[in-house]
């Protein structure tokens, strides 16, 4: 019998290891398995949108921050403002405080509107008047307009705190603490702002030495006379400095004695003080005593007769220090004037007067670190010229004085 094509067509057979039936327990970790995977892959999913929505919205802002969309403001402006311009702030940096206190509207403006300006690139560090919401052109013209500048102050060499009167001009010498107040005068929309001279005051005969800044070698001296104002003469070096006009006195006072206090460091104060075997006070005193009694070229010789006098237990009998706390200048002082017992009256106590009687500029700080060799005791300037002669003979010092007198430099015996 023949079997049909049907009956003669092979079973497909198998290819691969056997099947095997997995367990109910099997089945229900690898269905958690695909779950954790589906839900990971949610969460890099959600992630990578967060990144990328934050990463546009930075960029956005970081774009219409330097280059905007394309405006700039217009007109006069808002309000005025005093706005800080840093040491080695690029044009970037100056047009990004601006941008930062409306000022201009984008960095990129401001950029564009300084390019090819040469004043732009000489501004110094400091405190600038501006106004909000300026053209960019405004904004780099008032920068560059030296009136708008604000704060600077200049302290020469050998003022004191207080004004002084020249008794026989009497002309009045603005001192430390005026000149403070009339840098930090500000006209903000016609109003005039200014940190007065008694506030300046009051700040430093109030204040804790140690919240103004008073270095560590100046904090007994200071402490000792209370709450004098007076306490913190010399503590403020001569120079230029910018004041905040926005600050208060106390923290204008604590700038500017921190920066005394570098000076003096630079200067090598402290190790000069070491060698000489004095404190860094005395000396800073005794080279305030150098800047008053005397002219640049003798400084190192006045400083060698402080010093000789110190040493003999000589009293100093300086006129600057009877005419210190007195706010004038004088050659000569009267008895009377003599007579007076002050923390500073070198006729009356002997050694160096209760605090510096100015702030000494650095060549008469330097002769102070540094005096010339000599034996000195006496000196006396002589003529117009600022001739000065010393001595360590009282009797030639008396007929120096004489010649002094008759060249109407002195018409009463000092010292």
């Amino acid at each position: 019998m023949v079997e049909s094509a049907r009956d003669e067509r092979a079973e497909p057979t198998a290819v691969g290891p056997p099947r095997t039936r997995s367990s109910r327990v099997a089945r229900i970790r690898a269905e958690r398995g695909r779950r954790r995977r589906r839900f990971t892959g949610r969460i890099a999913v959600g992630l990578l949108a967060v990144i990328v929505v934050a990463a546009v919205v930075v960029g956005s802002k970081m774009w219409h921050t330097m280059f905007g969309t394309g405006d700039d403001y217009s007109g006069d402006g808002k309000r005025d403002i005093v706005i800080a311009i840093q040491a080695g702030d690029s044009t970037t940096n100056v047009g990004e405080t601006l941008h930062n206190q409306g000022v201009v509207a984008t960095v990129r403006a401001f950029v564009n509107a300084a390019h090819g300006n040469a004043a732009i690139n000489s501004i110094q560090p400091g405190y600038y008047r501006m106004r909000t919401e300026i053209p960019a052109a405004s904004a780099v013209a008032r920068l560059t307009d030296p009136g708008n500048r604000v704060g600077k102050l200049v302290i020469p060499e050998g003022r004191q705190l207080d004004d002084t009167t020249d008794m026989k001009t009497n002309v009045v010498t603005p001192g430390i603490l005026t000149l403070i107040s009339r840098a930090s005068c500000v006209d903000l929309d016609g109003h005039t702002h200014c940190v007065s001279v008694a506030d300046l005051r009051a700040a430093a005969g109030n204040t804790p030495p140690n919240v103004l800044s008073v270095p560590a070698w100046a904090i007994q001296p200071v402490t000792e006379l209370g709450s004098d104002h007076r306490r913190l003469e010399g503590l403020i070096a001569p120079g230029t400095f910018n004041v905040d006009p926005s600050a208060p006195a106390q923290e204008i006072l604590t700038n500017l004695i921190s920066a005394g206090a570098v000076v003096y460091a630079q200067s090598g104060l402290l190790d000069t003080a070491q060698a000489l075997k004095l404190s860094p006070y005395d000396i800073l005193v005794v080279a305030s005593l150098v800047q008053q009694e005397s002219n640049a070229p003798d400084f190192a010789k006045v400083a060698q007769v402080i010093y000789n006098r110190l040493n003999a237990h000589h009293t100093l009998e300086f006129d600057s220090t009877v005419n210190y706390p007195l706010d004038r200048r004088e050659v000569a002082t009267s008895d009377a004037d003599r007579a007076q017992k002050t923390p500073w009256n070198t006729y009356v106590s002997q050694g160096l007067p209760a605090t510096a009687i100015c702030s000494p500029g650095i060549d008469a700080l330097r002769a102070a670190e540094h005096p010339e060799p000599g034996d000195w005791l006496y000196f006396v300037t002589i003529d117009g010229q600022g001739t000065t002669l010393f001595t360590r003979d009282y009797k030639q010092h008396l007929a120096n004085i004489e010649l002094a007198k008759h060249n109407g430099v002195l018409d009463s015996t000092p010292r």
